[in-house]
């Protein structure tokens, strides 16, 4: 796949609210067969589906129908299949009251074949971030592949496989940006790590292309913009204690809630003020 081939935007990798990479290859054969004769994967990793989820996709299923086939593989007896991509849709179509469903038929040599290719296509250099972040979420849905099972087949770290994929939960702009080189993949990381926050997600990614900063300064305006966030999640007596702790230790100290307790930390600019923070906290 050539990086030309992402298109202006990403739901032609990606179809919206569906598992990646599902979709038949060229000239493939999609049939449609009785739902009872279809059974889940009992190697499925997700063990759990959001009820309310799994409702609206029913409804949505009631009036557009399965856009996207499952992928099955024949089971133990003659007319079973077993599902090895799209459990969810499978649910939810059972919700729908469907009675039949569109599958890709793959056998166990086929599939085995298509694992190899897929770990092939990660494995080569040309491809841009979100083309291998693409490749490696399909390692993960079409066989119920865990993080480290995956890392494993790409002689990779499990964390860089994790980190691979959360590419794939950029915001659009951001997803649109990275494929036209505007931002490089540690920009799309630190604009990730504002997860919980699109206006800053935005802020951001604004910032990194008309002001062309480096990776380090975006890391630095998550760092800014977390104890900002901090701060204000934080009551003014605790807040007046930590500004006492900085004057007198001459020190910058922020400080991270948790549910229970919460981490302190202390910055010291050389050994000589590593120690007089020591004797002063050992008072």
């Amino acid at each position: 796949m050539s990086k030309q081939a992402l298109g202006k935007g990403f739901d032609g990798l990606i179809p919206t609210g569906f598992s990646v990479g599902d979709i038949a290859s060229p000239g493939e054969q999609i049939k449609k067969i009785d739902i009872g004769n279809i059974v889940a994967n009992p190697d499925q990793p997700r063990k759990s589906f959001d009820e309310s989820a799994l409702s609206e996709l029913a409804d949505s299923i009631r009036q557009h129908g399965i856009i996207q086939p499952l992928v099955v593989t024949p089971g133990q007896g003659s007319s079973s299949y077993r599902i090895v991509a799209g459990e969810r849709r499978y649910r939810a179509a059972q919700l729908a009251k469907l009675k039949k469903l569109p599958v890709i038929i793959r056998d166990h040599k086929e599939l085995e074949e298509l694992e190899i290719s897929i770990v092939e296509n990660v494995q080569r250099v040309d491809l841009s971030p979100l083309e291998t972040a693409v490749s490696v979420a399909r390692l993960r849905d079409q066989f119920s592949l865990s993080p480290s099972e995956i890392a494993k087949k790409l002689g990779k770290a499990e964390t860089t496989v994790s980190n691979i994929i959360r590419l794939l939960k950029l915001p659009p702009e951001a997803v649109e940006a990275m494929q036209q080189n505007k931002i490089s993949e540690g920009h799309a990381r630190a604009i990730l790590a504002l997860k919980t926050d699109e206006k800053l997600q935005k802020e951001l990614l604004n910032t990194i292309i008309t002001q062309n900063i480096s990776v380090r300064e975006a890391e630095d305006f998550v760092k800014k913009n977390r104890t900002k966030n901090t701060k204000k999640s934080i009551d003014s007596t605790t807040q007046k204690s930590l500004d006492k702790l900085a004057e007198h230790t001459e020190s910058k100290v922020s400080i991270s809630p948790r549910k229970n307790g919460g981490l302190l930390t202390m910055e010291f600019k050389d050994q000589a003020h590593l120690k007089k923070l020591v004797k002063y906290l050992s008072k």
